[in-house]
């Protein structure tokens, strides 16, 4: 796999699925334009500057409470790991699947919402008096 400026980058892979006991190779392009891989001045990353930019602004809200990122991490893993795991249910009915996957997604928002919830109060009711003791202490 090599990259150039304004060429295409050619990659395969050989890819197998046990269950069917299928082997193939997946080919594909992906074409990089000169504009992306030259060395400007241009930042393609968002910037924490712009309050109007919803990236910085979920990046604001994901410092000031990380377990909201936790919990949707947690929901599309458990999505993904659910669809990946459909054709191996054997005769359950796919309802059945699809109602057990929604209850585990929902018990890892819900479970980092408690948690997060929890780790605030610690923060608000014993960090916060703690340090306000401290602070009065050393004055």
């Amino acid at each position: 796999m090599t990259f150039t400026l304004g060429a295409t980058v050619s990659c395969s892979w050989l890819a197998s699925c046990s269950n069917s006991h299928l082997t193939g190779v997946i080919n594909f392009n992906i074409f990089i334009p000169a504009a992306i891989m030259s060395s400007s001045n241009v930042s393609l990353l968002p910037t924490l500057g712009q309050e109007g930019d919803h990236t910085s602004k979920l990046l604001r809200k994901s410092k000031e409470s990380p377990f909201v990122p936790i919990g949707i991490a947690g929901f599309a893993s458990v999505v993904a790991y659910g669809l990946y795991k459909m054709k191996a249910r054997g005769n359950k009915k796919m309802s059945v699947h699809f109602i057990h996957m929604r209850v585990a997604a929902q018990g890892c928002v819900v479970g980092a919402m408690t948690i997060g919830v929890l780790y605030s109060m610690y923060k608000e009711y014993v960090v916060k008096p703690r340090e306000e003791k401290n602070a009065l202490l050393h004055k």
